[in-house]
């Protein structure tokens, strides 16, 4: 009696980590290999579009993938359904129709399936619902390759020619550039301005000095505020510890933000002579004391832009380091006895969006760990860039239960530090916010008003799991009243001058990139790796500095090309 063949399917996917991930979750019907990435693309010595000709591309499978296409060839005609499974985007997309190209697959034997996360719920429901290759996003990532094409290969040999180097540009990197080198030249241009500060110690009078002194120093001068929810240029690194002159208990010290009912300004020493002197013969009262609560919202979970900037500013990676350990987190990683399994969702996205299943476990979650006073009434939704892709979801960890302690005996330092920065901020993300008592006070002398400010966190909420960058703390001022009057302990008058723009670390430049719609995400650790290796830009102490052939380059490509 013969015996049935048993039907087989073969599953392309682009990564080998990911193919064993997703075998352990598919029965033993089908084979699961991987394409390694892409596999055709336009021919290195030529131009390779016509563009008379309806812009018709010439495709040549890549010389490294010739052995490749031969294998999955042969396994793809012994089976009888191929499903293309490479990554969730237009780039994705891609590879799976020049993997059907190049493959020369029919289309009833081939189907595509997507999945954002390689979770066994996930790979079941991507194949329940397979479909047909999705051409308008084939369309979509051709655009974008075409006019790589076009800008590399006619603006590379004119610099070549100009600058008599074996030069490059493209699409993004040369804006990258551009906006360094006009940073650099903004910084070189820049001429310091003086100005000065006055401030104030002082202590209510009723508070009788104490032997107890409290360790405090002037306020620094304030450095503009971010106006977006974190400032991608703040340092975290630590500073070494200055000596700190000690002022007596129940003081602290007010700024003069006023003189004679206009806002306080001098440029010089001269301007504030006489000002000094009034004030240090004055008496000094409270004026007004107002006080209220501050929440402070939890941040949206990442996309793949913010994990960048946050990983550079409080783990010191590299874009491309973070997209390279990110990968792994998504492919999946060993965890002993359980074997290969995917931590968190596709790492490349620019939508805020959580599915109504994650959010339900997050706040399961969060009222397990944390309790009810942690709990919003109901889930928190995100406002995504005009631009996201809708149907992908923000980064985050694909099951709960496995928390950064659990898993870190199982994973390198670096792959533990960036799991725990995307679950941590995950589980925020759904908690309530942070309150903050707050505390103006104004003191009057003179012609003067001084002002302070104190800020007491009431409760921590989202902090409780993720602080934000830059952590301030707790500001205390003394009990005081209106029409209180105040002890004058010390009056420093203080020269400071303007400083020019920062240089661009890779938080701020990703963000400024993201922010003028330059390129994707998904580009942004290629092209500052692109910049530095081609010697337009150096990075020095995390900042990135333009050279000589960077702002040459710069130069020539904006007199030929001002548009």
């Amino acid at each position: 009696m013969a015996v049935s063949k048993k039907k087989r399917s073969l599953v392309i996917v682009e990564s080998p980590a990911k193919a064993k991930t997703i075998n352990k979750y598919l029965g033993p019907g089908y084979e699961v290999v991987a394409s390694k990435g892409h596999v055709r693309d336009l021919p290195k010595s030529r131009f390779g579009i016509d563009v008379e000709n309806n812009w018709e591309p010439t495709y040549r499978v890549l010389q490294d993938r010739k052995d490749l296409i031969a294998d999955l060839k042969k396994r793809a005609a012994a089976a009888d359904m191929v499903y293309l499974a490479p990554d969730p985007d237009r780039e994705g997309e891609a590879i799976a129709w020049h993997l059907k190209e190049s493959l020369g697959l029919k289309d009833a034997k081939t189907q595509r399936v997507t999945f954002n996360e390689i979770t066994k719920a996930a790979i079941k429901n991507a194949f329940d619902h397979a479909g047909a290759i999705n051409m308008d996003r084939v369309g979509a990532q051709e655009a974008r390759r075409f006019l790589d094409r076009v800008v590399g290969y006619r603006l590379s040999p004119l610099l070549s020619q100009k600058l008599a180097q074996h030069l490059s540009a493209g699409r993004v990197q040369s804006v990258a550039v551009r906006l360094i080198v006009e940073r650099e030249r903004e910084i070189s241009a820049f001429v310091p301005e003086e100005y000065w500060r006055v401030q104030a110690l002082v202590r209510p009078t009723a508070l009788m000095p104490k032997t107890a002194v409290a360790k405090a120093k002037p306020k620094k001068a304030p450095k503009p505020k971010p106006t977006d929810e974190e400032d991608v240029d703040t340092e975290l690194e630590p500073k070494p510890a200055a000596e700190e002159p000690e002022i007596p208990e129940n003081s602290f010290w007010a700024e003069l933000a006023e003189w004679d009912g206009k806002k306080f300004a001098a440029k010089s020493e001269d301007e504030i002579k006489d000002i000094v002197a009034s004030l240090e013969a004055a008496s000094y009262q409270v004026a007004k004391i107002e006080q209220k609560d501050r929440q402070e919202k939890p941040p949206a979970p990442f996309t793949t832009s913010t994990l960048q900037q946050q990983a550079s500013l409080r783990l010191r990676y590299t874009a491309k380091r973070t997209m390279m350990i990110a990968q792994r987190l998504y492919e999946g990683v060993d965890l002993g006895p359980e074997g290969s399994v995917a931590l968190i969702t596709y790492m490349r996205t620019d939508s805020t969006r959580i599915s109504d299943e994650a959010l339900t476990n997050c706040r399961k979650h969060i009222e397990t760990t944390y309790g009810d006073k942690y709990l919003p009434e109901k889930p928190q939704h995100y406002a995504a860039s005009k631009d996201a892709q809708g149907a992908h979801e923000a980064i985050r960890p694909t099951d709960l239960s496995y928390t950064p302690e659990m898993v870190a005996k199982y994973l390198p330092q670096e792959q533990q530090r960036l799991y725990a920065l995307i679950y941590n901020r995950f589980v925020a993300c759904q908690m309530k916010p942070a309150i903050f008592a707050v505390t103006n006070v104004e003191i009057h002398a003179a012609k003067g008003v001084f002002k302070a400010q104190g800020k007491t966190l009431k409760f921590d909420g989202y902090r409780k799991v993720a602080t934000p960058a830059g952590k301030q703390e707790d500001i205390l001022l003394p009990p005081m009243r209106e029409q209180e009057p105040m002890d004058k302990l010390d009056l420093k008058p203080t020269q400071h001058f303007t400083e020019p723009p920062p240089r661009f670390n890779e938080a701020s430049l990703v963000k400024t990139l993201e922010k003028e719609g330059i390129g994707r995400p998904s580009t942004y650790a290629t092209i500052i790796s692109k910049i530095q290796e081609r010697g337009y830009v150096e990075l020095k102490e995390r900042r990135f500095y333009a050279t000589e052939i960077g702002m040459k380059v710069t130069d020539t490509l904006v007199e030929h090309f001002p548009k």
